[in-house]
């Protein structure tokens, strides 16, 4: 069963007054450890309550084997927050990544007496194995820099980015859709009195739908989970040999997803 996450109204606080603060409990069921925990919480806790920014998400205690105490932690910063200056600093690159593949997309050409058709575009077969090739894939690397405030670069928020990256986006972001953003870190420094400059590191992966790998498909993937293609035994018989075909297609997400709302940067 999946873990999951309610609210334990019995713990609500709230002030109002100078700096309005509030505080929220929940309960988390069913997760394995406290990386599971977090990333439930994160993606699960409002960003805002009545107005008032999340500014930390505090697991408070181990119930039991399986559950969780969880507060969400908000408060109204003690200066009005400057979120970005200079309307922030963008920086990109298209140059894009290396991937392994075993399949192409189609088969050109075929040369030889013992040329099969039947191979389905398996790439690199020596008569054993499928060894296929690197290619270059479409990776939307980019980053953003952003001042802000003491207020806003609190512990806890600082935890979050530590929880969010490695995450893919839950909701459509930067023009992104849902699958495609990867967090890959934010990373931040400050001198004296002057602002926080946190630069915010992403990559984008386009989602694909409609592949077909063999006879195999239509075959959907986000842009950030990982295909695998598992091959099998066959026997071309026009060409009168042993050949390795795709008999299965996997699609497995390595990556947790999460609101990137977190952030407080916008979408």
């Amino acid at each position: 069963m999946p873990a999951t996450i309610a609210e334990l109204f019995a713990g609500r606080t709230e002030t109002i007054g100078t700096r309005a603060r509030a505080e929220i409990v929940y309960a988390v069921f069913g997760a394995a450890d406290e990386i599971a925990v977090r990333a439930l919480a994160i993606s699960s806790i409002p960003a805002a309550y009545q107005g008032i920014p999340l500014t930390n998400i505090m697991l408070d205690e181990r119930l039991n084997a399986s559950t969780w105490k969880v507060r969400g932690i908000y408060e109204a910063p003690t200066q009005q927050q400057p979120s970005d200056t200079s309307g922030g600093a963008v920086s990109f690159d298209t140059g894009g990544g290396t991937q392994h593949i075993t399949q192409s997309l189609q088969t050109v050409n075929r040369y030889g007496p013992s040329a099969s058709a039947a191979l389905g575009g398996a790439i690199g077969y020596d008569g054993q194995n499928v060894t296929g090739v690197d290619i270059t894939v479409p990776v939307y690397q980019f980053s953003e820099t952003h001042q802000l405030a003491d207020a806003v670069i609190s512990i806890g928020y600082r935890s979050v980015l530590f929880a969010l990256t490695g995450s893919m986006n839950t909701a459509p972001f930067r023009g992104m859709n849902p699958g495609e953003c990867l967090f890959l870190g934010a990373s931040g420094s400050k001198r004296g009195t002057e602002l926080w400059e946190i630069t915010y590191k992403f990559a984008g992966s386009p989602n694909r739908s409609g592949l077909q790998i063999g006879d195999l498909g239509p075959i959907t993937k986000r842009g950030w989970d990982y295909l695998w293609v598992q091959y099998g035994d066959d026997v071309d018989a026009a060409a009168q040999i042993l050949i390795k075909k795709p008999v299965a297609v996997y699609v497995e997400q390595v990556y947790p997803a999460a609101d990137f709302g977190a952030l407080g940067i916008g979408v």
